[in-house]
């Protein structure tokens, strides 16, 4: 519920000469505010939309106050009044350099600053005119309505407000220019910009040919000279100060303008996106009051001001509208980096498709250990904690040997894959682009192209980690027999895996939540080589005195090298093993009786479990039911990890739902067409 909105409802019903009789202009100041609200309430009573060509409802309420007024003096005087003392006693400078902007320097503290603008009710006792200006234009519509405001009415309204401004001068004589408040916000703008600009996360990342001629440093003097040029009303030197500050400003966006190149090759930074944002959102407010202060008729430009205004308003309760921008820059960056290590996950000829199978028939016999190490741990009955635990690290260890011996377990490769395959979009047309027809086609036959590619190396993947798991599985399994007279999977075991992998209990649910982990772990290792390259580490294992002097320089740069091409495969095979043994053990905690279903470890266990049991388990229904559980685990684990990740990636390069349902009709069409391309790929490809 927005701050505002809290008195809502009663004050709306008032007619206007209630309204108008309530106007006191020597009320308190919590009562003059609350029946400046009211007004705006009374104004925005009735639908505010409006049929083409027709003219909204609250310009039409205001039209109507305007003509009582101006045939009433006697309330007129008293609204004036009203007005008078909001015009000097309100800052209305901090309204115009400050609204819309936080006073931290990080996204944390900005995202804390808008959630109490959410959730805290606030109050009209305020001289601020910022928070003054929220509690008045608080609602989704008030932008549309100001904006279609005409211009006699405008000229009308503009002449109401001159005679409260001269009024409020009257009553405090000594600062008699209008522009007053518009002068000290843009003292305060300038300063703004100056100091986020000579912050070192900012300074250090900007391009140096861009800070050559300082303009940063010049804006102090360009703006006082132009200040001082206005309030003498010297005509030329208005111009020429003019001129000289909004050359400076469009040096400093530029300047500005050159922070994300920087960080698309060193990482990306939350934090210096978003000061980035507010020091061009600042230029832009800059610009704007220039043009307001300039202007021999303002009414139009206050007019455009305050509606881009209203619409920041809305926005300043928005953590979407916050996150997005920065959400996007930093999927970017995860897709780009996973992109470059997805190509390696793709097949796209018959070599490929069997050295995929290669690959994959060593991740499954790697894969076979996992399973009895399992079944280890679950015999030493640790707590539940320590269990998952014991669990995760089994499976990050495995995963970590599969990722070293340049193996590959089939379900990791989707959230790798869909970056890739994204990468093929770069030609369709974005938002506000011309439609280029034939590179919009030849980006979507690319990317379905992509998507075949993807389903077969997905195929390959899983039928060489099952063709390697279920023998070695099988061999240990006799071979304990063999030595010991006994399996290493005792029966008890085995009837609890044909109970737990049954896809007539929750199997496909806990599929699907393996699938949501395997994303996570993406995405842990996208942050993880993002913040190994933001920190620069690779360039200190290869230079650092420390670690020169110990390694020496030779092994220093080779040591630099591998960890910066192994540090995303590392920090997902970690992340991926513990969140798969630990993730289920603290949501039991909790009381959440989710667990994970993933297909080469389900199928090792079945394997072991039916060797136990022995060859009368292939007529029971169960063990078939556990077949087809199998099956679909292996689908929701690929599927639901799959579409995350493409959706990530798609949201990263900006890609529009229409273009996202061409796509899909495209992948449909392609699998009706040809159906053997998403399993095996063409004969003499």
């Amino acid at each position: 519920m927005a701050a505002a909105q809290w008195w809502r409802g009663k004050p709306a019903t008032w007619d206007l000469t209630a309204l108008l009789n309530a106007a006191d202009p020597k009320a308190a100041r919590p009562e003059r505010h609350l029946w400046l609200v009211r007004l705006i309430e009374w104004l925005r009573h009735g639908p505010a939309e409006a049929a083409a060509g027709s003219t909204p409802r609250p310009v039409l309420r205001l039209r109507h106050l305007l003509n009582v007024l101006e045939r009433h003096p006697e309330p007129r005087a008293r609204i004036v009044a009203l007005l008078g003392r909001a015009w000097r006693e309100t800052d209305l400078a901090a309204l115009l350099a400050d609204f819309g902007f936080s006073a931290r320097r990080d996204l944390g503290g900005e995202v804390a600053e808008r959630l109490s603008l959410r959730l805290l009710p606030a109050t009209p006792d305020t001289d601020d005119g910022a928070a003054l200006f929220q509690l008045l234009f608080s609602d989704a519509a008030d932008a549309d309505w100001l904006a279609a405001i005409d211009a006699p009415t405008l000229a009308r309204l503009a002449a109401l407000l001159g005679a409260a401004r001269d009024h409020g001068q009257a009553a405090a004589p000594g600062d008699g220019d209008w522009r007053a408040p518009l002068l000290r916000a843009i003292t305060w703008l300038v300063s703004a910009i100056r100091a986020a600009a000579f912050t070192p996360a900012l300074r250090q990342r900007m391009g140096p040919e861009l800070l050559a001629e300082r303009p940063f440093e010049q804006l102090s003097r360009a703006a006082e000279d132009l200040i001082d040029a206005l309030r003498s009303g010297e005509r030329g030197a208005i111009v020429r100060g003019a001129n000289f500050l909004r050359a400076l400003l469009l040096r400093c966006s530029a300047a500005a303008a050159s922070v994300p190149d920087h960080l698309a090759v060193h990482g990306v930074s939350v934090n210096i996106v978003f000061e980035v944002e507010q020091l061009q959102a600042r230029c832009v407010r800059l610009e704007a009051l220039l043009d307001l202060a300039l202007s021999d008729t303002p009414q139009r430009e206050l007019q455009s001001l305050l509606v881009e205004l209203v619409r920041l308003a809305r926005e300043r309760r928005s953590l979407r509208a916050l996150l997005g921008r920065q959400y996007s820059l930093m999927a970017r960056k995860v897709t780009e980096r996973h992109a470059e290590t997805g190509e390696h996950y793709i097949t796209r000829n018959r070599a490929e498709y069997a050295d995929m199978l290669r690959k994959a028939l060593g991740g499954g016999a790697v894969i076979g250990g996992t399973t009895f190490a399992k079944f280890a741990i679950m015999a030493l009955g640790l707590a539940p904690f320590w269990a998952g635990f014991g669990a995760g690290l089994n499976y990050a260890i495995s995963f970590l040997i599969v990722h070293l011996l340049h193996w590959t377990v089939a379900t990791k490769q989707p959230a790798m894959t869909a970056p890739a395959m994204a990468q093929k979009l770069g030609a369709l047309r974005r938002p506000g682009e011309a439609r280029d027809s034939a590179a919009d086609a030849a980006a979507v036959e690319g990317f379905v192209d992509e998507v075949t590619h993807l389903v077969r190396s997905q195929f390959a993947g899983i039928v060489g980690n099952i063709a390697a798991v279920i023998p070695v599985v099988l061999v240990v399994q006799w071979l304990a027999w063999w030595l010991q007279g006994a399996p290493l999977v005792g029966e008890k075991n085995a009837h609890y895996v044909l109970h737990s992998l049954t896809l007539l209990g929750p199997t496909a649910l806990f599929a699907a939540f393996t699938g949501v982990l395997l994303f996570a772990s993406s995405l842990i290792a996208g942050w993880a080589e993002n913040w190994f390259v933001y920190h620069r580490l690779d360039s200190a294992l290869a230079h650092h005195p420390g670690i020169v002097a110990r390694l020496g320089a030779a092994r220093a740069q080779r040591w630099s090298l591998w960890w910066r091409a192994n540090i995303s495969g590392l920090a997902a095979n970690v992340s991926l093993g513990l969140l798969l043994g630990i993730v289920p053990a603290l949501l039991a905690f909790l009381g959440i009786p989710l667990d994970v279903r993933h297909v080469t470890l389900g199928t090792g266990q079945l394997a072991a479990a039916a060797s136990t049991l022995g060859w009368d388990v292939l007529r029971q229904a169960d063990f078939w039911w556990c077949v087809a559980g199998l099956v679909a685990t292996g689908v929701l684990n690929l599927a639901v990890s799959f579409w995350l990740a493409l959706k990530v990636a798609l949201r990263s390069r900006g890609i529009t739902l229409a273009d996202r349902r061409t796509l899909y009709a495209a992948v449909r069409r392609r699998l009706w067409q040809a159906p053997r391309s998403f399993f095996l790929p063409e004969r003499g490809a």
